[in-house]
């Protein structure tokens, strides 16, 4: 129970009273007035809606009898049963709805439906009808239902009314104890049924409807018990709740905020009742009159002073001269947000955002409430000022005030709990603040190491957050260091992943420099921080075998890119388990971790050649290596492939045992003829000549076709059986070769006699070289005696005395021939031609007139020789070597024009050998040369012209 005289007191509504709106001529601001005999009223849908209450509604009305003129003069006067609507702009508007007075009236919230209770003549005959606001009848509301209001077959009073907003069910309360349930369309009569729920002997002070769900409870107070009905269940079960009631008008129902509690308002106390139990009470003594629900506040009207008596229904008529007090509570926050006195209150209705307090005056006393803001600051200075800071907060929170007001009511609270040496309370009000805060202003305030448990628990919140930045990362790490709290920092670093409101490198970098290893690696395998956890493995902990399974876990890109990183590392300390994951690496590699079957996922293969310098002081491991390269990769990169010969030839050159050198040798030597150093020749050349592998050299001399180089080699060995060999092997693609060979000997101090002798029968039977030349180049050997060259001389000599007379004979005969032609010519010349030829030189038949005859000898018909010849003057059986010989007539004579010009260009040019070359490569020199004898004298010109075409002979010097 609590006491509200203990409760502060705020000013939280404005006062005013409703004026009249101006008139055309601006004449206003008189105190708006009800008709008199206003006894009902209720609000919704946009306006206040009162209830005439006839003679008995009307101040100052007796009961008795009237005469019947009194009563004419007063309905001429007054037009009773009216029903009153009063929209915001103050336009009063009425419509008769009963003959006699309105006694109840109920407007439904979400829709436009009234119903009112009223009576139309005299006596205890109450009507119920039910009004569409909506629809009209006549320029009225639409009555859409009447029904008399009569609990069995004995009328009694109606007390209170109350209608569920679904407008299925209905409750009419009487003052006999007895309630009505209408169930079913409460606007039409066949579409709802209506039965007695409840009889009693007190007099029913109060009902309402709560909706929970698909559960409907009715409350149902009296003036000595409270009743709760459940009328979503057959039968209705009930059950009473307590057994004292209360007045009329002094029950309400709350809204959520306080769990649509049913609110009783004894002279004592204030209930709060659920459906099954009673709830809370408030010591609010006073005889209370009116009790309403707005908005969170409770509205309680109570006499000002206990002067009158109580009437039959405990708080149900007030003397007119007394006076009474509205109270507006706050039940959450425990203050009253507004106290003022009123005179003779009608009712308090709620509408447009505001209360409206209706006095029997027909006054009407709006009470508008102040802005979150304005109350704020109206209470501020006295809730801070007497530390009420709780009070503060549960104010604000109630009129949802936004995150940065609360926030800075936090941070004054967590400011007075510090400055009293509150540490514990101030860090859970800074707490309050997350997110609004500027955090360092906290963090600096218990930064001392007395307060590094507080400045902990605010670093905590602020990670589950998600505010922190790296820094309060690391501030938060270095206070579980420092506290040595290692169950606080695991369960920080073991949060599921989802839930990580940090950030992980900094609290990995954090751990580290804390010397927290084993936390400081967990976070990096879990967070896959592959490089912080190998790095700390590596050089921290030193555990490389667990480094190198790790990284044999990881995805192919990131275990490559790792092994090149920390390669040479693990090389040294585990070359072992090293070279076999390179192996792995660079053919099939799958990580280790993967549980697919080997033919789901492709295996990744690294470039090999990059990992040859994680082998730097590894020679042996790299060997193993690079062998099973080549052995699982035929296409492995070429630096594989030199690096091993390289290796292979470092091994041969170094090893002393003979057979183990023997197997070396033969390996390079292997590796060599692979065909693996085409492209590479150079490279695989200089590394034989660095280690003096003679056979790798010579083969490489050999594929390169580098004969002269293979020779040289011999000779700077000295090797003279070799050198005719090599001039044996190669001096037909090369003839050069022999050549050297004989300079080499000729060279030779000792005595070469029988090598030069096997070069100079070479030489003789190729005819490599003049005699002279032979000569000339044997004469710097001081062994080399005549002897030596006699029989090539000798044979030379020989060849050349058969080449003379050869050439004579030949001579000879071209003379003769020659004389046989000229005298041929001048037969020709001198004497007549017979032409004695019987048959056609083309189709072999008998020669008939008309026919051809040439010089030749040769005759044709003329018909053939017409179908066959090209020219008329030229016989079609010598016409293709007639001009075979002009044709090289023709090039004989260009061929002098062009030798003119030679000479000519040669004499004149500054580079003679340019001019020769260039018509070298224009093969000038390759073409035919004409061979003649030319007779002296003028006349001989004549006889040339006809020689030439029988005289020439081609020949073809050598060169």
């Amino acid at each position: 129970m609590a006491a509200y005289l203990q409760w502060r007191r705020f000013v939280f509504f404005d006062r005013e009273t409703v004026k009249e709106p101006p008139g055309p001529d601006g004449a206003g601001g008189k105190p708006f007035a009800l008709p008199p005999g206003i006894a009902v009223c209720d609000s919704g849908r946009g306006s206040l809606v009162f209830g005439d209450g006839g003679r008995r509604g009307r101040p100052g009305a007796r009961r008795g009898r009237v005469s019947p003129l009194t009563v004419c003069l007063n309905r001429a006067l007054h037009m009773e049963g009216q029903i009153w609507f009063l929209p915001r702009s103050l336009q009063l508007s009425s419509f008769q709805a009963y003959k006699l007075r309105v006694t109840h009236l109920y407007q439904l919230k979400q829709h436009s439906i009234l119903v009112s209770v009223g009576e139309d003549e005299e006596g205890i005959n109450p009507l119920v009808k039910v009004w569409n606001l909506e629809k009209r009848d006549g320029g009225n509301p639409l009555c859409t239902r009447i029904f008399p209001a009569i609990p069995g077959n004995k009328p009694t009073v109606v007390s209170c009314l109350t209608v569920h907003e679904n407008l299925n069910f209905m409750a009419i309360g009487f003052a006999d104890g007895s309630v009505v349930l209408t169930k079913g369309d409460i606007t039409r009569d066949r579409h709802s049924k209506t039965q007695i729920l409840h009889e009693g002997s007190y007099p029913v002070t109060g009902l309402a409807f709560r909706q929970s769900g698909k559960t409907t409870h009715l409350f149902v107070v009296t003036t000595e018990n409270i009743q709760s009905y459940m009328l979503s269940v057959k039968d209705y079960p009930h059950l009473e709740l307590d057994t004292h009631g209360c007045g009329l008008r002094c029950s309400s129902l709350s809204d959520p905020s306080q769990d649509l509690q049913f609110i009783v308002a004894g002279n004592e106390c204030v209930y709060l009742y659920q459906p099954d139990e009673r709830g809370p009470c408030f010591a609010f003594e006073g005889q209370k009159l009116i009790v309403h629900w707005y908005r969170g506040y409770l509205i309680i009207v109570s006499k000002d002073q206990k002067t009158s008596p109580k009437s039959e229904f405990a708080g149900n008529e007030a003397q007119n001269s007394d006076r009474q007090v509205l109270n507006i509570y706050d039940l959450c926050n425990k203050f009253i947000a507004y106290s003022s006195i009123f005179d003779d209150i009608v009712d308090v209705l709620a509408e447009w955002g505001s209360l409206y307090v209706l006095t029997r005056d027909g006054k009407i006393h709006v009470l508008q409430e102040k802005d979150t803001q304005t109350k704020l600051e109206a209470c501020r200075s006295m809730l801070f000022r007497k530390n009420l800071f709780e009070m503060a907060i549960n104010l604000a929170k109630s009129h949802h005030l936004d995150s940065d007001g609360l926030s800075e009511i936090f941070r004054q609270y967590g400011d007075h709990l510090y400055n009293k040496g509150n540490h514990d309370g101030a860090i859970q009000q800074y707490i309050r603040t997350i997110g609004k805060l500027e955090p360092s202003y906290v963090i600096r305030k218990f930064l001392d190491a007395q307060r590094i448990h507080n400045l902990t628990a605010y670093l905590q919140t602020l990670h589950l957050q998600s505010l922190a930045n790296a820094d309060h990362t690391t501030l938060l790490l270095n206070c579980y260091t420092k506290l040595k709290d290692s169950s606080k920092l695991e369960e920080f670093i073991k949060t599921s992943e989802s839930e990580v409101h940090f950030d992980v490198e900094t609290a990995i970098k954090v751990l580290r420099q804390a010397g927290y290893y084993s936390h400081a690696v967990y976070l990096a395998e879990k967070h896959a921080h592959h490089e912080w956890y190998l790095k700390i493995q590596l050089e921290d902990i030193k555990n490389y075998q667990e480094a190198l399974r790790y990284i044999g876990k990881l995805p192919f890109d990131q275990a490559e890119s790792n092994m090149k990183r920390y390669g040479k590392i693990l090389m040294h300390h585990v070359p072992n388990e090293t070279t076999e994951l390179l192996k792995i690496l660079c053919t099939d590699y799958r990580p280790s971790g993967d549980n697919e079957g080997p033919g789901m996922l492709e295996g990744k293969k690294a470039n090999s050649e990059e990992f040859i310098p994680v082998f730097a002081n590894n020679s042996r491991e790299l060997k193993a290596f690079l062998e099973h390269m080549t052995e699982v990769q035929a296409d492995s990169p070429q630096g594989v492939y030199d690096t091993l010969l390289e290796l292979r030839l470092q091994n041969w050159a170094h090893e002393q045992d003979e057979q183990v050198k023997e197997k070396l040798h033969n390996e390079a030597l292997t590796l060599l003829k692979s065909g693996r150093f085409k492209t590479v020749f150079d490279k695989a050349l200089v590394l034989c000549q660095m280690h003096n592998f003679k056979d790798g050299v010579l083969y490489l001399y050999e594929q390169g076709k580098l004969f002269q180089q293979i020779m040289h080699y011999h000779m700077q060995n000295e090797q003279y059986k070799k050198v005719i060999e090599v001039c044996e092997l190669y001096g037909d693609q090369e003839a050069c070769l022999w050549e050297q060979a004989l300079g080499y000997f000729a060279r030779k101090e000792e005595d070469c006699k029988e090598y030069i002798a096997a070069v100079l029968k070479h030489i003789e039977n190729k005819n490599l070289m003049p005699p002279l030349l032979v000569v000339q180049t044997l004469a710097h050997n001081s062994t080399a005696t005549l002897s030596v060259i006699k029989d090539y001389l000798v044979n030379k000599l020989q060849k050349q005395s058969r080449q003379i007379e050869q050439d004579e004979q030949r001579i000879q005969k071209y003379r003769e021939e020659t004389t046989r032609i000229r005298r041929e010519i001048e037969e020709l010349k001198a004497s007549p031609k017979i032409f004695q030829k019987t048959k056609c030189s083309i189709c072999t038949s008998a020669l008939e007139l008309p026919s051809v005859h040439f010089l030749c000898g040769h005759s044709f018909h003329q018909h053939c020789f017409e179908s066959y010849s090209d020219s008329d003057s030229e016989c079609p059986t010598c016409m293709p070597e007639n001009r075979k010989v002009m044709d090289m007539i023709r090039a004989q004579e260009q061929k002098r024009d062009l030798h003119d010009q030679f000479q000519h260009q040669l004499k004149c040019s500054n580079d003679g050998f340019s001019v020769v070359a260039d018509y070298f490569g224009r093969g000038v020199f390759n073409k035919l040369t004409l061979i003649t004898d030319l007779p002296s004298g003028k006349a001989a010109a004549t006889i040339e012209a006809g020689l030439q075409r029988e005289l020439l002979i081609h020949t073809k010097r050598s060169t």
